[in-house]
């Protein structure tokens, strides 16, 4: 079966590059402008995988996904890390000077921040996705207005390069989730040493600290942890972790005592670290 992947945005966005980094230059992409959207293009099977971005190196997790994986009981069979080079790009013929708006998508314009200090001329608008903004501002011919987006949508849309790596912090990078419905990640056990866990302890001092202690116990590397409320359960939480590990003789030990340790255990993802 010829793969299908959900992309938040369009070509040239950043979630295309990875997937194209990913699958392959030809792959075929379903362009969803939320990622709602791209949920439900996995759901309904009109796509095979899906990228999803979940944490950026200078703006933090975004949130709201990890709660999308949980809830639509999303399946993480891959990671990738992209480095991020944003670009301020508008129609020939302007320069910053003539710039009146910047169009993007709220992460982008988070990162770039410092930069837009020194353009107190420039409104920033949040938009939906990167590389929409710039295919907009060239089929509309918009004049006075820019978008934030890689070099790739410049190229693809036609537009002129006002400004390159006007991100804060010029090692910026974006952790992308690839995802799939099936139960089973896909991935060789002999490959697998990183997985993403959700688990709920009970409401009690030195709860939290005894499972990480188990993880520790079992040789378990925790390389992130994220907390996010249970909607219908006031003050209590969810922990979303990620762990990588050499043996998975040990992961599997850690999993067979916490599922017995904690009020809730669900594996959420195996799949080969990609950032060690």
């Amino acid at each position: 079966m010829r793969k299908k992947v959900a992309i938040q945005g369009i070509k040239g966005s950043y979630h295309h590059g990875v997937a194209q980094a990913y699958f392959g230059n030809e792959v075929d992409v379903d362009e969803c402008m939320s990622f709602q959207e791209l949920v439900h293009s996995l759901e309904n099977k009109k796509s095979t995988d899906a990228v999803m971005a979940i944490e950026n190196s200078i703006a933090g997790s975004i949130i709201p996904n990890y709660a999308y994986i949980d809830e639509h009981d999303l399946t993480i069979c891959g990671e990738y890390f992209q480095p991020i080079h944003h670009c301020l790009m508008a129609l020939e013929g302007q320069e910053i000077s003539d710039i009146k708006e910047v169009y993007s998508h709220p992460m982008a314009l988070l990162q770039c921040k410092e930069f837009f200090r020194g353009q107190p001329h420039i409104k920033l608008v949040e938009d939906a996705d990167t590389a929409d903004v710039a295919k907009r501002i060239q089929e509309q011919q918009l004049k006075g207005v820019a978008a934030v987006a890689g070099e790739t949508a410049a190229n693809i849309y036609n537009l002129n390069i006002l400004a390159r790596e006007i991100q804060t912090i010029k090692s910026n990078s974006t952790r992308f989730f690839i995802l799939h419905t099936k139960e089973d990640s896909g991935v060789d056990k002999e490959e697998i040493n990183k997985a993403s866990l959700k688990f709920l302890t009970d409401h009690k001092r030195g709860s939290l600290a005894t499972v990480l202690n188990v993880m520790s116990d079992c040789r378990l590397n925790l390389t992130k942890i994220q907390s996010l409320p249970v909607i219908d359960m006031p003050w209590k939480y969810s922990f979303f972790v990620d762990v990588t590990f050499n043996k998975y003789e040990d992961y599997q030990k850690a999993i067979s005592i916490l599922k017995i340790m904690a009020l809730e255990l669900k594996i959420l993802g195996e799949y080969k670290n990609q950032n060690g």
